[in-house]
């Protein structure tokens, strides 16, 4: 698999630099980028697994006035967390966010982990979602590699295998740090997160694309 693009030098400052100035345009205001509050962030990561954004923006804005920080979560029954969950379905999701928060509370003195470690370490959160918490509420340089961002790079390097195979997922999650600027991990990661939601979808809207 080799890359069509130079992932040095101007190239790689033009790539970002591109897509940040696209995303600054495009980007949709969502309630949890108005302070990137870890919790938020946190909260919104889990929703949005296997919900649309605005469904997930509906249930996110309910469960804020519910359980607005990580106390209130710990503290509350599971049922009362189960019931504020109700529709999105897959509850294990809202069972390991009750169980992360008591975690937090107990281990992390009640402030949501900065470590990617610690973050991957908490029930529910795995590879993509502790990278993605990471580098949004932190700024931290740490990729956050789902499938949109599969898909992007699959595109972008012309890769000709199936994403499962081997090897493609740590060449993309390579291709994303080597990208990623030092000063604004937080806006690039949301970036291709927001170009593989609104332009490099399925269908993908080529002429659109800031990165032709």
């Amino acid at each position: 698999m080799q890359p069509v693009f130079d992932l040095t030098g101007e190239r790689k400052k033009d790539f970002a630099a591109g897509l940040l100035a696209w995303f600054e345009r495009a980007m949709r205001p969502l309630p949890w980028r108005e302070t990137y509050d870890p919790y938020s962030v946190w909260i919104s990561e889990i929703m949005l697994q296997q919900t649309q954004m605005e469904r997930g923006v509906a249930y996110f804005n309910a469960w804020m006035r519910l359980f607005p920080d990580i106390p209130s979560v710990a503290d509350a029954p599971e049922e009362a967390v189960i019931k504020a969950w109700e529709g999105l379905g897959y509850y294990s999701r809202a069972r390991n966010l009750h169980k992360a928060a008591k975690i937090i509370i107990q281990e992390h003195g009640g402030a949501f982990p900065r470590d990617v470690g610690a973050i991957r370490a908490l029930p529910g959160i795995g590879e993509y979602t502790a990278g993605a918490i990471a580098s949004i509420a932190y700024n931290e340089p740490v990729p956050a590699v789902d499938a949109n961002v599969m898909r992007i790079f699959s595109r972008i390097c012309d890769i000709d295998v199936p994403l499962t195979h081997a090897g493609v997922k740590e060449f993309v999650t390579s291709a994303v740090r080597s990208l990623m600027p030092e000063d604004s991990p937080r806006l690039f990661t949301q970036a291709l997160m927001e170009l593989g939601a609104l332009v490099c979808a399925q269908k993908p809207d080529c002429p659109a694309c800031p990165l032709a």
